[in-house]
């Protein structure tokens, strides 16, 4: 159910203002009757929608103007939903919490992902938006789908099909520009479509840009929660310096030039052990995305290196007391909802 009052960051207003003005539109006619100011960080969903409103009356007549729009779409790769992307072990798990990131961010409709033996389709559900909005609304959507995946891995995550509802405009190019292929109009539905044989593949390679953000998010996240220096510094370093690829001991022994017996020592004498360390990691980062993201405590283990939920959920009762899902359930009671770290992002 939409609810306009839903505050989120104007992060989406302000793409929207930008793509306008690039066409002539003036930030103020964006802004018009929304009660907004060009310096607001917040705004409710009702708001950005009729920015929406206001950009798509005095430039709906551009053809692809939604998918242009899609084309600037971020997930920040420095927080909880860039970690839970960048640490996708494959395409599919990758475009699944893409797809999960914009139904959260979306101020109208919900994108749903449905699977068949041989397909994973991303589907935009418009029943819910504006008549007048819903081509703009399922373009910027599904060019989000791929765009961030283009933004985070090197090879893009590349659909089999694309198709709206709507009917074709007379010039196709942005559409083939943003989608690499020329869209179906006229369809049954809104959606993007992936081979799962091609989903079931590794995630492709991460954008150096991307993975040294997240890696920092990852090194400020520690740091806030217990400062270390010297052997273990390095050591917590390299275990959240790529994204779903925690090291074992001897890789990280390997990393610094040492024996995995010398590391050890090493760390004995600053009062540490590397099974300390990869459980500072692990639990925090575990925390991030119970709270501020909608993986399951399934992905979530997957994410952290485990072979198996069941030893992650040991792992964490050990560390909090409670088993993933409590303390998730906890979390949200207290004033900490999974919306809350996406209020800035894509809409």
């Amino acid at each position: 159910m939409f609810d306009g009052e839903f505050r989120r960051g104007t992060a989406g207003v302000r793409a929207l203002i930008a793509l306008a003005e690039e066409r002539g539109v003036s930030g103020a006619d964006c802004l018009s009757g929304t009660m907004l100011t060009p310096g607001d960080i917040e705004c409710t969903a009702e708001q950005e929608l009729l920015v929406v409103r206001n950009v798509v009356e005095r430039l709906g007549a551009e053809p692809g103007l939604g998918a242009a729009a899609g084309g600037r779409a971020e997930l920040p790769p420095s927080g909880p939903w860039g970690l839970a992307l960048l640490s996708s072990r494959t395409l599919g798990d990758a475009v699944d919490v893409a797809a999960r990131y914009l139904d959260r961010t979306s101020i109208s409709g919900r994108v749903i992902v449905e699977e068949t033996a041989n397909t994973t389709r991303v589907r935009f559900d418009r029943s819910e938006c504006p008549p007048d909005l819903r081509a703009f609304l399922a373009e910027r959507i599904l060019a989000a789908v791929k765009t961030i995946g283009g933004e985070m891995f090197e090879t893009g995550i590349p659909p089999a099909r694309v198709e709206f509802r709507h009917a074709p405009p007379a010039n196709l190019g942005r559409y083939r520009e943003i989608f690499g292929m020329e869209p179906i109009f006229g369809a049954e539905t809104d959606a993007m479509t992936f081979d799962r044989r091609a989903l079931d593949l590794p995630a492709p390679k991460i954008r150096e840009r991307a993975r040294g953000a997240c890696a920092q998010f990852c090194r400020e996240l520690v740091d806030r929660q217990h400062t270390r220096s010297g052997v273990a510094g390095a050591v917590r370093n390299l275990l959240v310096r790529n994204p779903g690829a925690i090291p074992d001991q001897i890789a990280v022994a390997n990393e610094l030039f040492m024996s995995p017996r010398t590391l050890s020592r090493r760390l004995n004498e600053e009062d540490v052990s590397f099974r300390g360390l990869l459980d500072e990691v692990r639990q925090l980062m575990s925390e991030q995305l119970l709270v501020h993201t909608a993986l399951s405590t399934e992905q979530v283990a997957a994410r952290l290196g485990y072979a198996e939920a069941a030893s992650f959920i040991r792992a964490f009762r050990r560390w909090k007391g409670c088993p993933p899902q409590e303390f998730r359930l906890h979390r949200d009671r207290a004033g900490a909802p999974p919306r809350a770290a996406v209020a800035a992002g894509v809409h």
